[in-house]
């Protein structure tokens, strides 16, 4: 079993299901990548395994704990972290004021932790003492990140994380996501750039109407004819 199953999830705002019976995994040291076309369900889907949605149906299990019922900030205690993909830093606190937030759950080790993040992400060391909000978009994505690793999670969930950056800080993103996998951190992440996405990815799920449409690797479904011709754009 993965260190994180998220199964048969059904739900969705109001009476309106948009999850219909999905399910997506992630297990130590992968990364899986949620794909699809807009309003497949993807950000819900992701909404929905960190406690942000409340589902009809389905079980999210977490290294073997049932955490179907637990508030955001309770998965966040149990090894969960979760990057939305839009108002994710504090514009106005400093970049090592907006990582020292994301230790609020933790009394030891901070330090040596943030200094990791700096290490992984070299330019918010050289802009420590400034504001998040005056650095660039790909920056602010990069404390974001940071953040969320400050709470030392067995899980990071991305949503969209490349939105609205360009193709070399795209690419600068995949490296470091590719490198946080690698410490054994089980990455879930949904991106609309499927085809670079699925290219780091272990595993990846393609959505279509809430459910799921391929599940493979992501070398496979690349080289899906299906999948190319009706996701990827040929």
């Amino acid at each position: 079993m993965s260190l994180l199953t998220a199964t048969d999830m059904r739900g969705g705002y109001g009476a309106e299901d948009i999850l219909k019976g999905c399910t997506v995994e992630a297990d130590r040291g992968e990364i899986a990548v949620i794909v699809g076309p807009n309003g497949a369900g993807k950000s819900t889907a992701m909404k929905a395994v960190f406690g942000m949605l409340r589902l009809r149906e389905g079980a999210i299990v977490l290294d073997g704990a049932d955490l179907t019922g637990l508030r955001p900030t309770e998965r966040v205690a149990r090894g969960m972290s979760f990057v939305p993909q839009v108002n994710n830093v504090f514009p106005s606190l400093t970049v090592e004021e907006n990582l020292e937030m994301g230790a609020y759950l933790r009394r030891e080790g901070v330090r040596e932790t943030m200094d990791e993040v700096y290490a992984l992400f070299p330019v918010l060391a050289a802009k420590r003492r400034q504001p998040a909000g005056e650095l660039s978009g790909g920056q602010r994505q990069q404390v974001a990140v940071g953040r969320a690793l400050m709470t030392k999670p067995t899980v990071l969930m991305l949503d969209e994380p490349t939105a609205g950056v360009s193709p070399i800080v795209m690419d600068e993103l995949f490296d470091r996501i590719i490198e946080i996998a690698r410490t054994g951190i089980a990455v879930l992440m949904v991106e609309q750039n499927a085809k670079q996405a699925l290219e780091i990815a272990t595993r990846g799920y393609v959505l279509q109407h809430g459910r799921n449409a391929y599940t493979d690797t992501g070398a496979a479904l690349l080289a899906n004819a299906d999948v190319r011709r009706s996701f990827l754009g040929g």
